[in-house]
């Protein structure tokens, strides 16, 4: 019987968050939960990544960085309050 509520609950939850991302218009957030999601299946909790793709997902942070694609702290802050706003 727990097994099963924790399968309603897990359902109930997935119906829920994919009703609230329909309205979702922010990018910077759809961009934050598609990195969630793409992280999520690159790397499980026992899992270690290689050190080439540590040193590819390093590059990409220096070329996000350079090319001015980052948030100071507050902004981020200031998003984060956005997001729980309809």
């Amino acid at each position: 019987m727990n097994i099963n509520m924790n399968v309603m609950d897990l359902q109930a939850d997935i119906k829920w968050i994919l009703k609230e991302l329909k309205d979702v218009k922010d990018p910077t957030f759809i961009e934050a939960i598609k990195n969630m999601l793409k992280y999520r299946k690159k790397v499980s909790t026992t899992e270690r990544i290689s050190i080439e793709q540590y040193n590819k997902e390093l590059d990409e942070s220096i070329a996000d960085i350079e090319a001015g694609r980052v948030h100071s702290h507050e902004e981020v802050k200031a998003m984060m309050q956005q997001w729980g706003r309809k």
